[in-house]
């Protein structure tokens, strides 16, 4: 495979490779507490911090621990800056803190941050990890924010508890509800799949008149 560019490092994890819309990883936070703005931008926020934090000592590291060990010692690395994170949460924000609940301790066990020191910054210097780190981590919190303000829209009518469409409407309550995040991350999925679809037919498009007359010219 050819080597990528740095970036490339950086935007691959926004919109090529995004975590939640196209490698779904991190379901887990993206489906539970994404039911308002506030919630997802916590979690998006707390999610970039470990992610950058763990693959910039992942990286610096990386030549110190054994192989044998080294998932192990990438969940220590990550379980620290989770902690940090946590009481950082806890803090300044304590109401949202208590709002997510475990999901911040689960951020250990986010499979998309233990595949980025695995396949990423176990193997790439400092810069290209952070980089590497910073495209995923915004692109989680961008896919959570997308989830957030479609659920607080339609479930609470509100944006950031700021009353949007006045006393007479009627919330959709399952939208805040478990399932809500199910049917959002169904929606965007789907307009995100006509979009390359259209894109690609568009493409297609485009070339087979060339495709065409390239055949003429070759027979």
């Amino acid at each position: 495979m050819r080597e990528t560019t740095p970036t490339e490092d950086l935007l691959r994890g926004i919109w090529k490779e995004n975590p939640v819309l196209v490698q779904l990883l991190g379901l887990c936070p993206a489906l539970a507490v994404t039911n308002t703005v506030p919630n997802s931008l916590a979690m998006g926020l707390a999610t970039f911090f470990v992610l950058v934090g763990s693959s910039f000592l992942v990286s610096l590291v990386k030549s110190w621990i054994p192989a044998e060990v080294r998932i192990s010692a990438y969940i220590l690395i990550i379980a620290t800056f989770v902690t940090i994170a946590d009481f950082v949460l806890a803090a300044v924000v304590p109401l949202i803190h208590k709002e997510l609940g475990a999901f911040i301790a689960l951020i250990v066990v986010n499979c998309m941050i233990l595949g980025r020191q695995e396949a990423f910054a176990s193997k790439r210097p400092v810069g290209r990890s952070i980089l590497d780190a910073a495209g995923s981590g915004a692109g989680f919190m961008i896919a959570l924010l997308m989830m957030g303000t479609f659920r607080e829209i339609l479930g609470s009518g509100s944006i950031m508890g700021h009353s949007l469409f006045g006393e007479n409407f009627e919330p959709w309550i399952v939208m805040i509800l478990p399932p809500g995040g199910f049917l959002t991350l169904g929606s965007i999925l789907l307009v995100f799949g006509w979009w390359k679809e259209r894109k690609a037919e568009t493409i297609r498009v485009r070339q087979w008149p060339h495709g065409v007359a390239s055949g003429e010219e070759a027979a």
